[in-house]
């Protein structure tokens, strides 16, 4: 299996003790690809020896292990329970992910326990979140910890295992041990931190960050973060303004890159003269953001929930940016936001220029030595309305 450039090891392979807290410096904020690199020979993240490209610029691709179990029902495990103490009060099948892999049914919840376990000292928490091509893949996916009364969060001093819940929502998936499916990042943080949730730069700031580098390619519409809305014209995406996922589609074996054809698992929506689409429900679909974006090197972005009052639908299940996302050599804008739809219980219209989310900023610790975009995998820099990385170009 390839391994980190760096020559990362693992806890049990290197031959400094572990400490129980590293020097970071004096910034506080989002940990950078050095910072992490940093985490692991120190022992703050455990592994068998990393793969190649599993540090991102601003956060950590986490495995799946060897093994996953088909459960009932999503659970939490609560703040006196651990993982592995529910799944065998629920009577759970156990599958080997191991050679070939096996498959996850579509409709199905499984939880896996990954390769990747932490020991965080009190000043670093964890944020986890579906990487960009679970959520095309309408693959929910949820970080599971120990003690945990909430999903895809690691509290501060955090010492166990990881675990992801996943459930295939429109494909089934073949994966197998060292899939990626999922994503941590790590933020440290100062004493007047600890207990605080936000963490988003202010309209203030935004506004001065925009005068000094565009982070969008129009007008800043700020709403508690930049507003994004839906693009449903043939001006800017041509004639295909987004897609519907099928059905009744093969099983797609989610480590295969560029290995399937667009017309075997999604249908096109063309784009209609009243610049409206019609979200049915149950239905998942692929849109794009009207905005092209830039996420400056220092700070990292993250699509949140829509509010409930603005609509019947969900946007975005993997919503995290990397720093250097959408970056051109014009320093202009020049990604959009690819949108993951589902609508709710009714059929909602959606309209062209619909605000569907909004964009909030983080400041990183420090930048970070690469930005997206200068590592290997990074498959969507530039991109317009584009599925995950699975289909052939069209």
């Amino acid at each position: 299996m390839p391994t980190q450039a760096s020559s990362i090891k693992s806890a049990d392979q290197r031959s400094e003790p572990v400490a129980g807290a590293v020097e970071f410096g004096s910034q506080f904020g989002l940990l950078p690809r050095q910072k992490i690199e940093v985490m692991v020979r120190r022992g703050m993240i455990m592994s068998p020896e990393l793969d190649n490209g599993q540090i991102q610029p601003a956060s950590l691709d986490l495995r799946l292990g060897p093994k996953a179990y088909r459960i009932r029902a999503s659970f939490l495990p609560g703040k006196d329970r651990t993982v592995e103490g529910q799944l065998a009060n629920l009577n759970s099948e156990e599958i080997s992910l191991e050679g070939h892999g096996a498959v996850l049914e579509r409709g199905c919840v499984y939880v896996i326990p990954l390769l990747e376990s932490l020991k965080l000292p009190e000043s670093i928490s964890a944020i986890a979140n579906p990487k960009s091509s679970t959520g095309r893949l309408d693959i929910f996916t949820r970080l599971i910890t120990d003690r945990s009364e909430v999903f895809d969060r690691a509290a501060r001093a955090y010492e166990g295992p990881l675990y992801a819940e996943v459930s295939p929502r429109s494909f089934s998936i073949r994966v197998r041990r060292g899939t990626r499916l999922n994503q941590i990042r790590f933020r440290r943080l100062n004493s007047q931190q600890l207990e605080r949730n936000d963490f988003s730069l202010d309209e203030k700031e935004l506004r001065e960050r925009h005068e000094a580098l565009p982070l969008v390619d129009g007008p800043l519409n700020l709403r508690n973060g930049l507003v994004l809305r839906v693009a449903l014209s043939r001006e800017p995406l041509g004639p295909i303004i987004g897609y519907r996922a099928q059905k009744h589609a093969d099983i797609l074996d989610v480590d295969r890159v560029g290995a399937y054809a667009v017309s075997d698992y999604w249908e096109p929506i063309l784009a209609r003269e009243d610049q409206r689409l019609i979200l049915d429900p149950g239905e998942f679909y692929i849109l794009a953001s009207h905005e092209k974006l830039h996420i400056p090197p220092d700070l990292a972005a993250e699509m949140v929930p829509i509010d409930p009052a603005m609509g019947e639908f969900r946007v975005h299940y993997a919503g995290f940016f990397d720093p250097g996302f959408g970056h051109t050599v014009s320093n202009l804008p020049g990604a959009r936001a690819v949108l993951e739809v589902r609508s709710r219980e009714v059929p909602f219209i959606l309209e062209n220029g619909q605000v569907v989310g909004r964009l909030v900023y983080e400041k990183m610790a420090e930048a970070p030595l690469s930005v997206y975009g200068q590592l290997e995998g990074a498959h969507y820099q530039g991109q317009g309305l584009k599925l995950s990385k699975h289909f052939q170009e069209c």
